[in-house]
Parts: structure tokens; sequence; C-alpha cells
């Protein structure tokens, strides 16, 4: 990556194992399991009815007191961004308006912001009571609904669920006046995000930038979606903190992926600044790539969207090998065929070393988080790099040889320089990033 050094020097996580990087980061080396039976809704006729779910969380405690009526329009997906955007600048050390209005030490038109989406689903109960007003003899009335049922939704309803919204409150918020976008492009959303944004600093559109993703699907109208798909686990619901069981030979049988919610953002920080204020620095990203494999576009089958050729692109720009790579956060949905697609990726980027370099997964402790993984998936890596030591892979125990990959146990005597992190999504698209250990 040319121009301007770009470090990541905070890190924001929302996820079923902990909120804050700090419990996070503590529950994965513990190996908690997170997953457990759906209750934000009745999910008992799904062939699936678990999942990695927030509990008791609310965006209210991570907004300033003049902005908590606005929570009130903001759907789940939005709160996770919200909360983790409060929790990444914390890390960070950086003051914005959002956390204290009268002493911020940021430029707001150097700060940018650039947050993942998915598909956000409206709440069922809130438009079916107001949908039952415009029905005629058992039926939708159109014109009825244009007279007078739509008043029956309060006038911001639409703005709860625009998946530019999750960006716009973190904006308005925090005051980032600098480059923004929103790309929703499932679970690559984060890395293209984080990707295009290291990018901005490094030829000095900004010189802060807040990036990642968050979603909830745990929701009936997603998890029809997954089900319909095939790509959730059955047979697992009496068990479900063993269910999700990422590259794990011993899955058969109950192969697939169990829904999460959560979302990661990190704070990206033109080096020059955050040397100047003494700023911990977790990681230095040194490239980005990203892939589109038009056969995605049948979603029937598996597809890792070009993953290799994204992996590779980001290893190119960051000037590394696969003889420099020394740790890898994979994906790992849980379904059978992707895990095996995901796998050809990496080993055609990396070639025989991947058999040696330590790879990690956290799908098997929360579930697919889809939008918000890719936040994630960097924070672990970053924070790896940081602390030398990479969390175990929740439910993996027996290796798939087939795939060639190393999961397990760590030694505890490796050395990790540089992470490489990568994401695909239903539909063929994909992204990577590669992380180096900082050195002055």
């Amino acid at each position: 990556m040319t121009g301007r050094r770009v470090v990541i020097t905070g890190l924001g996580v929302v996820t079923p194992a902990g909120i804050g990087i700090g419990e996070f980061w503590q529950a994965m080396l513990n190996r908690r399991q997170a997953v457990s039976e759906i209750s934000l809704f009745d999910a008992h006729g799904f062939p699936c009815c678990i999942g990695g779910e927030l509990k008791d969380f609310s965006a209210g405690k991570f907004v300033p007191k003049s902005y908590r009526k606005s929570v009130k329009v903001m759907a789940r997906d939005i709160e996770i961004a919200v909360a983790a955007a409060d929790l990444a600048f914390r890390d960070a050390g950086i003051t914005t308006r959002g956390i204290d209005g009268d002493r911020t030490d940021i430029d707001s038109k150097r700060l940018g912001c650039n947050i993942g989406a998915g598909l956000i689903c409206a709440d069922l109960n809130e438009l079916g009571s107001a949908v039952t007003t415009a029905v005629t003899d058992g039926k939708f009335d159109l014109k009825k609904w244009g007279a007078g049922g739509m008043e029956n939704l309060t006038p911001l309803w639409l703005l709860k669920y625009l998946p530019n919204m999750l960006a716009c409150h973190v904006t308005i918020i925090h005051g980032c006046e600098g480059p923004s976008n929103n790309i929703t492009c499932g679970d690559a959303s984060g890395h293209l995000g984080i990707g295009e944004s290291a990018r901005w600093i490094a030829c000095g559109e900004a010189d802060v930038v807040i990036a990642g993703g968050a979603e909830s699907k745990l929701n009936p109208m997603g998890l029809l979606r997954q089900c319909l798909l095939g790509r959730v686990v059955t047979g697992r619901n009496d068990c479900p903190a063993e269910a999700c069981r990422p590259f794990d030979a011993g899955r058969a049988g109950h192969s697939g992926t169990v829904i999460g919610e959560g979302g990661g953002l990190v704070i990206l920080e033109a080096l020059d600044r955050a040397k100047a204020r003494g700023a911990r620095i977790y990681a230095e990203v040194i490239g980005a790539g990203s892939s589109c494999d038009p056969a995605g576009i049948n979603v029937t089958g598996p597809n890792v969207g070009g993953m290799e050729i994204a992996i590779c692109k980001a290893m190119d720009e960051a000037g590394v090998t696969a003889a420099d790579v020394d740790l890898i956060v994979a994906h790992g949905t849980g379904v059978p065929g992707e895990d095996v697609r995901e796998a050809e990726a990496w080993c055609y980027a990396l070639g025989r070393r991947i058999e040696k370099i330590p790879a990690v997964a956290i799908t098997g402790a929360i579930g697919s988080l889809f939008a918000g993984a890719g936040g994630v998936e960097t924070a672990v890596a970053a924070k790896a790099l940081r602390e030398q030591i990479a969390p175990p892979t929740v439910n993996f125990n027996v290796a798939d040889q087939a795939l060639g990959m190393l999961f397990g146990l760590r030694s505890g005597e490796e050395t990790f320089n540089c992470a490489v992190t990568a994401a695909f999504t239903t539909g063929g698209q994909s992204a990577a990033c590669v992380l180096k250990r900082y050195e002055q």
C-alpha cells in the first residue's frame, strides 16, 4: 500500500460472546460458546431455532444523553454499529463529539466513516399492525393503504431500515465530516470497507476513519432465507453450543452455519498522527484486495467469490509472499461446501505453506455475523498481532485432512508478524486484508 502508513489504533466489537474487545478476546481465549436457543422471536417452527444472540443489548448507553431518543428509530443493525463505534473510539483514545463535545481532539473534516451493512428486516409486528388497517374482505387494499393505512406507521419508519443509516448515525453522533461510504456486499463488506478506508488515509483524503460492518439476521425473515438456502445447521437444536463447527471433520450429518448478530468497527489512523499522540497501535494495514465470481449468482451452490484472487491481490499490494504469512483469520461459515471451497482458496494463495500457518475461525463461538463478520475478524487479526497469541477455533476438534489447514491448539511458541484475513458472501463477492505487526 503506497502513500502514508496506516495503522489500527482502536477496536470496537459487539458479539454474543462479549461486548468490547477485552471481554470478547477473553471469551475467545477461554473457548466460550455463545450460541443458544433464539429468544428474540418464536423460532420453533424453523428447522434451526438456535443462534448467537446479543442478550439484553441496547445502544442507549453507547450514545450521548442528547441522542438517546434517536435509539427508538434504530433497527438492531444500526444499534450494533453505534455501540461498536463508541467502543472503538474509546479504545483508540480519540475524543469525538459523541464522546465529549467540549474537548474533541480531532478535526471532524479529517474524520471518515465506512460501514458495511446487510438487508435490514422491518419489524414484522410493527409492519403487520399497520397493514391490517388496509385489509378489506380478507385482501390487502392498495387504495385504502394509500388513503390512510400507511399513516399507521411512524413518519420516520423507513429510516430505521435503510442500510446507509448505520453510517449516518455514526457520522452524526461522532461528527465525521470526511469521506463516508456504506458498502452492502454481505460478508465481504467489512473487509472491503477497511481496505477502502486505508487507501483514503494513505492518499491523504482523511487522517482517521472508522470502518467495518454490523448486521443482525436474527429475525424471522433472515432465518427463513438462510433455511431456504440450506445453509443453516439442523438436527442440533438440543445442543446449540456444539452446533456450528467450521472446518471440523466431526460435523458429518449435522453441517451448516448458525445465524449470529453483531459487528466490529476498527479505527484506522495515519501513522504519523498516531505516533504524535502516543497512541497504542495494534497493527499496520499493508494490503487489501477484492474479487467477484459471476458464477456466484447461482446461490444454490457453494461459491467463495474468487477469494483466492482477493487474497493474492492483498498480498501483492502488501509486498508479502506465503513465506511471510504467520496467521490466517478465516471466514469459516461452517457450511460444508463453503468450508471446502474456502480452504481451496487459501491453499491456492499460500501453497504448501498452508499446512504450517496457524488458522482461526470465530464462527463456532458466535455464529455467522454476515456483514458484521469482517470487522470482527480484522479485530481478531490485529489483536493477535499485538498480543502475540491467537485464540483457538471453538468447536474444532478433529482436522479434516482434505482441507489442509492448520486449526486446533496453539503451541504458544509462534511469532506473529503478518496476518491475512478474508471473507466471502453468498452471491460471489470476496475481500481480503493483510495486517503487519507494527514496527517503528
